[in-house]
């Protein structure tokens, strides 16, 4: 196989091979992956549980927080870009050890400016640096989804994605555990605890996790994959459903402390249960995408997320915190379902492409798999940007209104806008195709999204 934790050969679509070598090793792979984008999840959402910590002493207004969770959310999300490329790049087990390891520091610089007195530009810059965290989602499914044959591709995938979006609850969790004993002025006790867990996550992967020699940065497929006009349609429609899950888990606990005046334990009590139910639920998006056609359940997700902000902007009207918390969870939820959902839509699409383009089999299936691997690290990135959208809408709806009923006005705008996207490309019909290889087909084809 190879010396090095590097492997020379691999062939998961050989049936022969996947069953008697690569199954095995595929699926450590993913274990100690999943480890590892899990503690990424917690520390890239460790300001939502900080800004709880954060009571009048520390000087910091709700827009300040929200600001200092914005920033965590803008670098996570673009870290995602370099993150996507540098398993090609340095191997899969050496990255994951690496990017683990660099964990160290945005956790330990937190542990040592968590206290009143230090400065907001120190805590900006501390909470730009868990960053880093968001960017372990990319570079995880970038690796694992070279060790499995495209049949468990699937399953892989979103068991990695699902087990890794558990760490924004699991965090929350902490931090309720720790506001509930110890108090809302021992934030360090939260950090404390993760930093051995760091270490070893990333001695796991040392130990446990490989590279793969013939995986290569494809830089062609990325060309391609900026220029069609489907990866940046696809981007938008993830801003909607990833963008709405990351941003709403970092600003949920600080709306209910802002709007509705919880403190910092009741707020703890209720900020993990959407982001919970939102992980465990996305795996079942995919499912559904699988059955009736990702773009049906996209658009429907769409449309029940768009009548859940209905109700949370009534509930904000009336001020009616069950009424809230009711119409928060299901925008979870239903985020969780999109995320499934428009992430099964993306191989589907470049197939289309491919037929369009005249290729057919293998061949088709093979640049589909080419494009829409460059294309979601990508859409990854961009859908992440959603997450500081909505922090920096509510920032600044509190900060004019003294409410974040503007800021879910907006949202039910933008999801209006993703309903009608969603409708207009990939349901309403065949549309003339903007990829520039099927365009240069010799018989200009026009693309059936019927599988999408």
């Amino acid at each position: 196989m190879g010396g090095g934790r590097w492997i020379q050969h691999w062939d998961p679509e050989d049936e022969s091979f996947w069953r008697t070598t690569g199954r095995r090793i595929a699926n450590r792979n993913l274990l100690f992956s999943v480890v590892s984008e899990h503690i990424g999840f917690s520390v890239w959402t460790l300001w939502s549980v900080m800004v709880l910590f954060m009571g009048p002493e520390y000087g910091v207004d709700p827009a300040g927080k929200f600001f200092l969770i914005a920033v965590a959310t803008l670098v996570g999300a673009v870290v995602r870009v370099p993150y996507t490329f540098a398993v090609a790049r340095f191997g899969g087990r050496n990255w994951t050890v690496f990017s683990a390891l660099l964990l160290l520091l945005p956790t330990g610089a937190a542990y040592a400016v968590m206290e009143p007195g230090t400065s907001y530009t120190t805590f900006v810059l501390v909470a730009a640096l868990t960053g880093v965290g968001g960017g372990n989602f990319a570079s995880s499914m970038t690796n694992i989804n070279a060790f499995f044959p495209l049949h468990r591709k699937g399953w892989a995938l979103g068991l990695n994605a699902g087990g890794g979006n558990i760490g924004v609850p699991v965090v929350q969790l902490a931090g309720l555990a720790v506001i509930g004993t110890a108090g809302a002025a021992h934030p360090r006790i939260v950090l404390g605890v993760y930093i051995p867990l760091i270490v070893a996550a990333a001695v796991c992967a040392a130990l446990f996790m490989d590279n793969l020699a013939p995986v290569r940065n494809d830089t062609g497929a990325a060309r391609e994959a900026v220029r069609d006009r489907h990866t940046w349609i696809m981007a938008l429609l993830y801003i909607g459903s990833f963008g709405s899950f990351i941003g709403y888990s970092f600003a949920f606990g600080l709306v209910l402390q802002t709007q509705f005046g919880r403190t910092p334990l009741q707020a703890a009590s209720l900020t993990f249960v959407g982001p919970l139910l939102g992980s465990l639920i996305r795996p079942v998006g995919g499912w559904l995408a699988d059955r009736y056609g990702g773009a049906r359940i996209t658009l429907g997700t769409f449309a029940a997320m768009a009548a859940a902000t209905g109700v949370v902007v009534y509930a904000s009207a009336v001020e009616s915190l069950a009424v809230f918390l009711v119409g928060f969870t299901a925008l979870f939820v239903l985020s969780g379902l999109g995320n499934g959902s428009t992430y099964k839509m993306i191989p589907a699409i470049f197939r289309s492409q491919a037929y369009a383009a005249g290729l057919t089999g293998e061949a088709a299936d093979a640049y589909g798999r080419r494009l829409s691997g460059a294309a979601m690290g990508l859409i990854g990135a961009v859908g992440a940007v959603g997450g500081l959208g909505i922090n920096l809408a509510f920032r600044q709806s509190f900060q004019a209104t003294g409410s974040g009923a503007y800021a879910f006005a907006a949202f039910l705008a933008f999801y209006a806008v993703c309903i009608a996207v969603t409708w207009a490309v990939y349901l309403r019909g065949p549309a003339p195709t903007g990829a520039a290889t099927a365009s240069e087909a010799p018989a200009r084809r026009r693309l059936d999204y019927s599988e999408v």
